[in-house]
């Protein structure tokens, strides 16, 4: 009789860069799912925003907004193509101008809800890894295994810096802000803050390196899969 493994709905939480992206992405390939960003789909919802001009301060336009999107995740071997109406902006989400309206546009209640109910639906067979900041509290509460990446925020600003080759003294302090901003965006609002889900494991990243919290994951992964099996 063969046994397969069920396959796992997985969660990793965590401020701006903590490395959730990264390890989401090689968990993704190395175990055969599918990495589900949430943060892309908001990117997308930003960017429509900003190419339509709309409100990104009013909720009931950007929830119009996002009803009259398509927004589609598609893996490949070096990452998820993003689509929005089926136009690939892949690259053009990543760009800093989407990414600070994708933190702004992300605050209204009505569209996290509505965000919340599509990931659902794209992870309701399992087999997804997802990263956010609310992945393990409120968009999957049941996943089977939730990782809250964390690491100090001066750590994380220099890491965004060095991403980013910011030599710029002047560009390195707005690197530093804006994430400081969004940190306190995402902590205080008042649908779905960032908090780590009770259930959990915290990973510290500020002493580690990516090949050693990749490798930390695995073995989380690993022994979870090997313990929940269905014939």
């Amino acid at each position: 009789m063969q046994v397969s493994p069920r396959k796992l709905v997985i969660a990793i939480d965590g401020p701006a860069g903590a490395g959730k992206s990264t390890v989401a992405a090689h968990l993704a390939r190395k175990f055969g799912y599918v990495n589900l960003e949430s943060g892309a789909m908001y990117r997308a919802l930003a960017l429509s925003a900003i190419e339509s001009n709309t409100d990104r301060s009013s909720e009931v336009a950007l929830v119009e907004l996002a009803r009259s999107l398509k927004i589609e995740l598609i893996p490949t071997g070096e990452g998820n193509r993003v689509l929005l109406n089926g136009r690939d902006v892949s690259t053009r989400i990543r760009e800093r101008d989407v990414t600070e309206a994708a933190s702004v546009v992300s605050v209204h209640p009505k569209v996290r809800e509505l965000m919340v109910l599509l990931q659902r639906e794209m992870g309701a067979n399992g087999g997804v890894i997802m990263e956010g900041r609310d992945i393990g509290t409120v968009v999957f509460p049941h996943a089977d295994i939730k990782i809250f990446l964390d690491a100090d925020q001066d750590i994380r600003a220099n890491r965004r810096i060095a991403q980013v080759n910011a030599n710029d003294p002047e560009q390195a302090a707005k690197l530093v802000r804006e994430l400081q901003e969004r940190d306190h965006r995402d902590k205080s609002r008042l649908t779905s803050p960032l908090v780590a889900a009770p259930d959990a494991i915290h990973l510290d990243s500020s002493r580690l390196n990516l090949d050693q919290v990749i490798a930390e994951i695995e073995r989380i992964v690993t022994a979870r899969l090997a313990s929940t099996s269905i014939v």
